[in-house]
């Protein structure tokens, strides 16, 4: 468990968390639930307003459409995607011949691989949780700090990440030009067997994007299946759209924004600092950013947070219920440790928790009821 919640270096926000636990009193099931559940199955426009801050371009909560969005540039086809899936499982592309793609994506753990951060070549550990692959037909940006234009772009780098496959997109390829049953399946996908870096990773993509739930219960709830919840998860689902404020950030069909936001767990200053989505930008506004999920799937995908924080969904709704964290900086802040101790300290300015995040006041009820909607997704 040493990798877990990296020891003593969370002790004092989970001490927080749990202080949060008790701040609301216990509130009962609401006696208009099959009201709520009548709205629900209405067409939306009948729907209660969500509750999101006045800056938020948001939308409706929906179903997942039935295929997901492929580019112009990499259209869909079935021998792309069986190539990509061979390509994503077999370790081929790795340096040691030991590493796949699906080594941090395990399929049975939601395509993330349960660590609070992975391991990689030579079982050296990186600095950040690996986010699921699921939906990544959705949004642009991939990876917590945006540094993949697009999901072709992404499926590149851990093969060249010296903490992951350790090898380099060019030399996998030469390796792939030399197995006859791969030149056979770039031939099919592509019209020819060149092998090439932009194929490689476009197969990749093009099998990622195939990845995404089918037939949630929310999904069937959406598309009329009035049993298809419970009481207790349409209660959650109206806390998600009001009390809870989760749809700042988290809307549309994918729950969510495909944004960056910080949720004050940048450890700045300190041994294990991240300044996330500012290493992409050099904008100072985006210190401590990381990129919004999707809450697709999110009870397979434990543990939670760019850095593995929460090993339970539990105490990620505890934390928000708080208002999450807000670090002030203190005497020792602008000593050079961590991963920036080349920088001036002095001209990074102090992160600031996003303005979104405000105590919820939420029961334990509702924080249950919250949880058994989020199961459905």
């Amino acid at each position: 468990m040493k990798n877990f919640l990296h020891n003593s270096r969370h002790k004092t926000i989970a001490i927080a968390i749990v202080c949060v636990l008790g701040i609301s009193s216990a509130y009962a099931m609401p006696k208009n639930i099959q009201a709520l559940r009548k709205m629900y199955l209405s067409p939306k426009s009948q729907w209660q307003t969500p509750q999101v801050d006045s800056s938020v371009l948001w939308e409706e909560l929906s179903a997942l459409p039935d295929t997901p969005p492929y580019p112009e540039s990499n259209p869909y086809s079935l021998a792309k995607a069986k190539l990509g899936e061979k390509l994503f499982f077999d370790p081929i592309l790795s340096q040691s011949k030991q590493i796949a793609c699906a080594t941090c994506h395990d399929k049975e753990l939601g395509f993330a691989d349960g660590r609070s951060v992975s391991y990689g070549h030579n079982r050296q550990l990186g600095k950040r949780n690996a986010p699921s692959i699921v939906m990544s037909a959705f949004g642009k940006e991939k990876f917590w700090d945006g540094r993949a234009k697009d999901l072709e772009s992404q499926a590149l780098f851990p093969i060249a990440d010296p903490k992951e496959m350790a090898y380099s997109p060019q030399k996998a390829v030469k390796r792939l030009a030399k197995d006859a049953g791969y030149k056979a399946m770039f031939k099919e996908a592509f019209g020819s067997d060149e092998i090439t870096t932009e194929r490689l990773a476009q197969a990749i993509a093009t099998y990622e994007r195939t990845l995404m739930p089918k037939n949630s219960r929310f999904d069937k709830f959406m598309k009329g299946q009035s049993q298809a919840l419970s009481d207790k998860e349409v209660w959650g689902l109206h806390l998600f759209r009001t009390k809870g404020r989760c749809m700042n950030c988290h809307y549309g069909a994918s729950f969510s924004d495909d944004g960056f936001h910080n949720l004050g767990l940048t450890y700045y200053g300190r041994k294990y600092e991240d300044l996330g989505y500012y290493h992409t930008t050099g904008n100072t506004e985006d210190i401590g950013k990381f990129k919004t999920p999707s809450l697709r799937n999110v009870v397979k995908t434990a543990p939670y947070m760019h850095n593995g924080l929460f090993p339970h969904l539990r105490g990620v709704l505890n934390a928000y219920n708080g208002g999450m964290f807000h670090p002030k900086p203190t005497q020792n802040t602008k000593a050079n440790t961590g991963e920036t101790k080349d920088k001036v300290r002095e001209n990074l300015p102090y992160p600031k928790t996003d303005s979104l995040l405000k105590p919820l006041g939420l029961s334990s009820d509702e924080i249950e009821a919250l949880e058994a909607f989020l199961k459905t997704l």
